[in-house]
Formats: structure tokens, C-alpha cells, sequence
């Protein structure tokens, strides 16, 4: 039986995006998704995003951000619970990442937020990435 990930391919998809040194990448849509790409234009990396409807899913075009010398603003990103193994954590136990430099997503009853913003709200949830 095959097992499939939609948030794992879409980050592999940004990661890829990064290194190759696109200016835009499209991912099948999603309400999730759409979450995620929000987030992450919210805390700047990533230049901005647009929903575009087709005939089946939809699609989100991301436009990604790049610093100095082509680097890409996203330095690595991380998918954490798997759908095999899923991972929570109360507001108190939320662990930062790289000592701060970078987020954790966390899909909470409240919708989705940074780690900053779940311990802020103190409401704990499901760890769905991290990004630096």
C-alpha cells in the first residue's frame, strides 16, 4: 500500500525550488497548505503566494525569497510528525528552533501558528514543521 505525505511533498518541493534557484514553484492546493505558505509569508520566508483555481484542486504558486548572492531564504526546512508517527506538544514543551533563529508550524486548535505564537497563546498542538 502506498503511503503518501501532501505537506512533505510540498516542502521538498520549496526546498527544491530554493536550490535550484527558481523564482516561483506550484503546489497541488490545499486548505493546509494554503495554512502553511501563510505562515511562512507571515514570518518572511518567502516573497509572497497565490491560490490559482484549476478544474481539480487548485494550485499554489509560491514566489520565493532569496538573500545576497542567491542564497535562498530558506536554509533547510523539516518535516517533523509524519503520518506514520505524529508528534504533539503542549504549549510549555514547544522547543525553539536553532535556539530561536528559526519556527516551528504547529497545526493547533486555533488554526496554524508559529511556535512563538502557540506558547504566546499557550495552546500546545501537532508539530508539523520546522523552517531556518
Amino acid at each position: 500500500m502506498a503511503i503518501s505525505d501532501p505537506i512533505a511533498d510540498m516542502l521538498t518541493i520549496i526546498r527544491n525550488g530554493g536550490k535550484a534557484g527558481l523564482s516561483k514553484v506550484d503546489i497541488p492546493g490545499s486548505k493546509i497548505k494554503l495554512e502553511m505558505v501563510r505562515v511562512l509569508k507571515e514570518q518572511g520566508y518567502i516573497k509572497d503566494y497565490k491560490f490559482l483555481e484549476n478544474e481539480i484542486q487548485g494550485v499554489i504558486r509560491v514566489a520565493l525569497k532569496y538573500v545576497s548572492e542567491g542564497e535562498p531564504t530558506i536554509f533547510g526546512i523539516q518535516r517533523v510528525s509524519k503520518p506514520s508517527c505524529r508528534v504533539y506538544a503542549k504549549s510549555k514543551n514547544i522547543k525553539p528552533v536553532l535556539n530561536g533563529l528559526g519556527i516551528s508550524i504547529i497545526s493547533t486548535s486555533k488554526g496554524l501558528m508559529t511556535d512563538r505564537q502557540a506558547k504566546e497563546a499557550k495552546v500546545g498542538g501537532e508539530i508539523l514543521c520546522n523552517v531556518w
